[in-house]
């Protein structure tokens, strides 16, 4: 079988190229920008395009699929010549479904905890050696790839993204998969250049609901008001309704630990981590993984990558970096290190990076996100607005839209650093929350220079 990648530099797009290399299909690609750490991985697997560009001329009648990623435009000159030839053109939500319609699938849907929630499944079905294919949004320690297919699996877990599915098919990718079990961690208004009203998004998850395949199952978050509301509302009465919430836990020594038949400790924290917990605790039930087998796998789980991910401590001090950039996920992670660090001073600090979050209409949806940071650092870069060719946005403005006079507003990232390195870290700690890196700070320098 042979697929050609349309855009195989994307994150997904690039995982799911190494999963169908490592099944045995001849694979090749294009893109007109290849970054890490696509590129060093594509060119582990041998897969990665001899030249940047698009190459309408290698696009032939032999050619048995076409993978196409969002990256890629419509007038994209390979798809335009895939359409000419009447080549069969998946977008990889399409292709994962097609290789999954006889597994039993779990897909996880939501505004924020996903990737960590996917990846606490697979963590637990790993450890009870339950075989699974799987797609999930971060690198996983003990997973060599993102992306798995397999003839052998009966089960495939799924992080369901809302985003839209390709350039030609404008439908969010979660609707494609068609769940047996669904998992919905919360609804929080995001990506308002598809979904111009909070309302026009929430309808995607209303969709989603209803696109869950028949006698399947809803695990929903009881504790987010709109997830409820959209859950109870929804008039599927073949399918079981599973409602979660926080479980029983307590903080001792900077450990948090679930007080279940007996005491459960974790490596993970936070209230986001323990709602995200049992919503995989209910889909591994599903699965047949008992209670007791749950809580003894996920003791050893340390997290998805960048997600609340230790980056340097000593005694007396923790440097955290997080993917956190939408509202909620601020408040959560802000709320989660005051939790486990009670006797120390947290300095937080953002970037403003997301299309949505760089949007004056949508900023005001952050009033309020730091309040309980001691010390709260924004940072924007001018740059960023100009690659999403948004209007300028002034400092005053973002502060105003935090709705917090704490709220110090950075542009340079060198300046940033430089005021972080002014201050004293004894009994304090640093919090570093974007889904980019601060226009490239190391943060591994910077818990070098500042944990000693």
């Amino acid at each position: 079988m042979r697929a050609h990648f349309i855009a195989i530099g994307g994150s997904a797009m690039h995982n799911l190229a190494i999963a169908l290399h490592l099944k045995g299909y001849q694979v090749t690609g294009s893109d007109d920008e290849i970054f890490d750490p696509a590129k060093s991985r594509l060119a582990k697997y041998g897969l990665l395009p001899d030249s940047i560009g698009w190459h309408p001329e290698r696009i032939t009648p032999d050619i048995d699929e076409i993978v196409l990623g969002m990256h890629a435009r419509i007038d994209n000159p390979e798809l335009l010549r895939a359409q000419e030839l009447g080549l069969k053109i998946y977008s990889y939500p399409e292709y994962l479904y097609e290789q999954s319609k006889d597994k039993t699938r779990v897909v996880i849907g939501g505004s924020h905890g996903k990737t960590t929630t996917t990846a606490m499944i697979l963590h637990v079905l790993q450890h009870c050696g339950i075989e699974a294919d799987y797609m999930v949004g971060a690198q996983l320690e003990g997973f060599e790839v993102m992306v798995r297919l397999s003839q052998s699996a009966k089960v495939m877990v799924i992080e369901g993204d809302e985003y839209l599915t390709s350039p030609i098919d404008r439908r969010p990718k979660f609707h494609l998969y068609k769940p047996d079990v669904a998992i919905m961690t919360g609804i929080e208004w995001d990506h308002i250049n598809v979904f111009p009203t909070f309302e026009i998004y929430k309808d995607q998850f209303r969709k989603f609901i209803d696109l869950i395949e028949p006698q399947g199952a809803l695990i929903y978050c009881a504790d987010d008001k709109e997830v409820r509301s959209v859950a109870e509302e929804s008039p599927r009465a073949d399918i079981v309704k599973i409602p979660y919430d926080v479980p029983a836990h307590h903080v001792a020594d900077g450990v948090t630990i679930l007080d279940a038949e007996s005491q459960v400790p974790l490596r993970v924290f936070g209230r986001h981590n323990l709602l995200n917990m049992t919503a995989a605790r209910y889909a591994c039930r599903r699965l047949g993984v008992g209670d007791a087998q749950f809580y003894e796998a996920i003791q050893t789980f340390g997290g998805a990558s960048k997600r609340l991910e230790l980056v340097k401590k000593n005694d007396r001090c923790a440097l955290y970096k997080d993917f956190a950039h939408a509202p909620s996920k601020l408040r959560a992670t802000v709320a989660a290190m005051k939790e486990q660090y009670p006797g120390r001073k947290l300095v937080a600090c953002m970037e403003l990076h997301t299309f949505s979050s760089l949007t004056a209409e949508f900023l005001k949806q952050y009033a309020g996100t730091m309040d309980n940071a001691d010390v709260a650092f924004v940072y924007y870069s001018q740059h960023a607005l100009q690659l999403k060719k948004l209007p300028d946005l002034q400092p005053d403005e973002v502060q105003q839209a935090f709705a917090n006079d704490k709220v110090r507003v950075f542009n340079s990232s060198a300046l940033l650093v430089e005021e972080l390195k002014k201050m004293r870290w004894a009994d304090a700690n640093l919090l570093m929350m974007s889904s980019g890196n601060f226009d490239g700070i190391d943060f591994a320098q910077l818990g070098e220079d500042l944990i000693r």
